[in-house]
């Protein structure tokens, strides 16, 4: 099969899925007598929604190439940057290491990726925005707080941006037998880590008894974890055909994949109950902020990508 036949059934499974979504939630939405249960499938049929938009907006960057596809990844950085910092006090003093890190260290980070300079991508925001941003804060004299407020923004700075950053540099890497367009393994880790935090979710909600952390995230359950991350895992190992990797080894990275978009999920609602917040915004309908989507990817991608960088390049 061609890498355009792939690229089509791919994109051909992902909108039938949603159709069926749409219909099951529309059959839901009629039946549900209960106020718990209509809030339930009325917030199913709002992140459904929100997938078409979401999913359009992948597909049309996609299919224009990686510079839209960078630029995509890029604001959804800037976004979500912009939601840590709204939810985490700020004073004059940090007026500069914040334009330093919205318009210095997030379109340099992107064009790192752009023009294939993998030394410097990955050392750019660890190294040189780690030292500089409370270096910038540091000539605007403010001691008050310095400390917490340097390292709330050199963590907002690696979660938003460096780790996010990680899905898009995937097209980078060159893989010695793989003729498929890199795409398909953005695409492949968005899917599978996205599909497990929905499965998880529906489960929890269908079979849920053991909360994993009630005070961090009282939807989570274990039965969830388990039975939506192994029917994501499988899932995975069922789109190998799509990747540089075999049946077997496919369901290793979608586990892997699994486990760390859960534990980004559950730290960073950690992060927003300690901000007193249910949510990091409300830009998606259904799904919060656009870091509430960001939380799993932020740490699910560097682990896949350096993964696949290191056994398979």
């Amino acid at each position: 099969m061609s890498e355009r036949e792939d690229v089509r059934w791919l994109a051909g499974g992902i909108v039938a899925l949603l159709v069926v979504a749409s219909l099951i939630g529309a059959v839901l939405a009629r039946r549900a007598s209960t106020p718990a249960a209509r809030a339930t499938v009325e917030n199913l049929n709002a992140r459904t929604r929100a997938w078409w938009v979401m999913v359009l907006v992948l597909g049309a960057a996609f299919t224009l190439g990686e510079t839209t596809t960078l630029v995509l990844f890029a604001a959804a950085s800037f976004f979500a940057l912009r939601e840590f910092v709204s939810l985490t006090p700020t004073r004059p003093g940090d007026y500069r290491p914040l334009l330093l890190a919205f318009y210095i260290a997030i379109p340099a980070q992107y064009a790192l990726i752009g023009i294939d300079r993998y030394g410097l991508f990955s050392i750019l925001i660890p190294v040189w925005a780690f030292l500089l941003l409370p270096a910038f804060a540091a000539f605007a004299g403010d001691t008050q707080d310095f400390l917490a407020r340097t390292a709330k923004l050199q963590w907002a700075v690696m979660i938003c941006v460096y780790c996010v950053s990680h899905a898009p540099a995937l097209l980078l890497l060159e893989i010695p037998g793989y003729e498929g367009p890199n795409a398909l393994l953005v695409l492949y880790l968005l899917l599978v880590v996205q599909l497990s935090d929905v499965l998880q979710y529906v489960f929890g909600k269908l079979f849920g008894r053991t909360k994993l952390a009630p005070q961090v995230s009282p939807s989570k359950t274990v039965e969830g974890l388990v039975v939506g991350g192994l029917s994501a895992t499988l899932i995975g190992g069922a789109l190998h055909r799509f990747t540089p990797f075999d049946f077997v080894e496919s369901l290793g990275m979608s586990a892997a994949i699994v486990l760390m978009g859960f534990v980004g999920g559950l730290t960073l609602s950690a992060v927003k109950r300690s901000l007193g917040a249910k949510d990091w915004g409300e830009m998606i309908e259904g799904h919060g902020g656009m870091l509430d989507r960001l939380d799993s990817v932020c740490f699910a991608a560097p682990v896949f990508f350096h993964l696949t960088r290191r056994f398979f390049t």
